[in-house]
């Protein structure tokens, strides 16, 4: 039976862009990570993803939807509780601190913000890759997503006090990309290095599938960054061009920055330029123009390039912190400065556009802006400093974080008694020892 609030244009948008959102993490980041890494870690790796989208799910329904999307409980945080009642599923999407309301179902609305959710998991997977404990990790995934994620949620798109106070947050440079990049750091620093042979050795082992997912996740952050609005909008038409302009400018970037420095071309550099191009935009995607696009899409090929391949090898503080992707580079680095570049560029259109009360950004004599953008990206980065290592320091109570050393040499089979390419002849498998 149809109802005078619900718009079929906008519920059908808002299903399409949460689908290809989480065609972002399953199967894009799946097997962006099975690629990347060495072949007796490709399983581990890509099961660290793909269970991660699973667990998010049934923790977002049961009691963190509400904690980030809820009723008031703190100034950061919505009261817990399920949200999965006929009731619930088919009245209107209601964000009720905010009062922000939509023309399509909470059923809707929920299922958007879990892909969200879930990708950030995803993300901060990166940084632990070739050593974590997989029973540890289950165990991280929902304590993290409860006392950490929700709290950025609620802060800056629930309704909390980062949202009231003006920061802007898109699409998720702050809530999603600083978040991960940050955890995943604190949590390389905590769970300890992979063995010094993996360090010195962690050539992927499958470059095409890597940029396979590569292509899922460029083309899916239409609907991450295209979904914001919560309508099918003219604004999330801005948003989903800036998000390409951006990330296009970016690759060139990092392949120009790849030839000038190492004189080659990596493709996967091309593939890290993308991601910071992707990231830095996310914060920024509707409330910038096109050239605001391109001059974030420089910037993000540049300064995580310059973190990631000058820093990142030369300070002890990097090179002592096994983060096994880079995600501090291509996400804290690029999530922190697409973040501070919307206070600098973002429109007094785009933000009408967008709903906002904000008078724009720097470019339009709004200065105060860059400012707000400082305080919400401190306020994120101070949350998940201490909620990250509180965590795993809790969790290594109960399991151990780090793989044993035995498990650590052989991989994917000592694990998971399986491997990525083990068939031979007839099908029988032929046990492998490490790479």
């Amino acid at each position: 039976m149809s109802v005078a609030w619900l718009n079929t244009g906008d519920n059908a948008w808002q299903l399409t862009a949460a689908t290809i959102v989480g065609l972002q993490s399953v199967p894009g980041l799946v097997v962006l990570y099975a690629g990347i890494v060495k072949k007796k870690w490709a399983i581990n790796s890509a099961f660290m993803a793909f269970y991660a989208f699973a667990a998010v799910l049934i923790a977002w329904v049961l009691w963190a939807y509400n904690m980030g999307f809820g009723n008031q409980w703190f100034p950061f945080l919505g009261h817990p509780g399920p949200i999965i009642s006929m009731q619930n599923e088919l009245t209107q999407a209601l964000l009720p601190t905010s009062k922000t309301t939509a023309n399509f179902p909470m059923a809707t609305m929920v299922y958007f913000q879990f892909v969200f959710a879930a990708i950030t998991l995803v993300l901060i997977a990166g940084g632990v890759l070739g050593r974590m404990n997989f029973k540890a990790w289950m165990l991280f995934v929902p304590l993290w997503l409860t006392f950490s994620y929700t709290v950025g949620a609620f802060s800056l798109w629930g309704g909390g006090f980062l949202s009231t106070m003006g920061v802007i947050d898109y699409s998720g440079g702050y809530v999603i990309h600083l978040s991960a990049g940050i955890a995943a750091f604190v949590a390389a620093a905590v769970v300890g290095p992979r063995l010094a042979r993996d360090r010195e050795n962690f050539q992927p082992n499958n470059v095409l599938l890597m940029l396979v997912g590569a292509g899922i996740l460029w083309l899916g952050w239409n609907g991450f960054n295209g979904g914001d609005p919560y309508a099918a909008s003219r604004d999330a038409g801005a948003a989903v061009l800036n998000t390409n302009i951006t990330t296009a400018m970016s690759v060139l970037t990092w392949t120009a920055m790849d030839i000038f420095y190492f004189k080659k071309p990596s493709v996967i550099g091309a593939v890290q330029g993308m991601i910071t191009g992707l990231v830095g935009i996310t914060p920024a995607a509707g409330v910038v123009d096109g050239f605001g696009a391109i001059a974030i899409g420089l910037a993000t090929g540049i300064i995580p390039w310059f973190t990631m391949n000058i820093l990142g090898k030369r300070l002890s503080f990097f090179r002592k912190v096994d983060d096994t992707l880079g995600v501090f580079h291509t996400h804290a680095v690029a999530g922190l400065l697409g973040g501070v570049l919307t206070g600098v560029l973002a429109t007094k259109a785009g933000c009408v556009a967008y709903g906002l009360s904000n008078p724009g950004g720097g470019i339009d004599g709004n200065w105060h802006q860059v400012w707000l953008q400082l305080i919400g990206a401190a306020f994120i980065i101070a949350l998940n400093l201490v909620m990250t290592y509180v965590i795993l320091k809790v969790i290594s109570l109960v399991v151990p974080l780090r793989m044993d050393e035995e498990t650590l040499l052989i991989g994917d089979d000592a694990v998971h008694g399986e491997e990525a390419y083990a068939f031979f002849g007839e099908g029988e498998r032929q046990p492998v020892l490490g790479d």
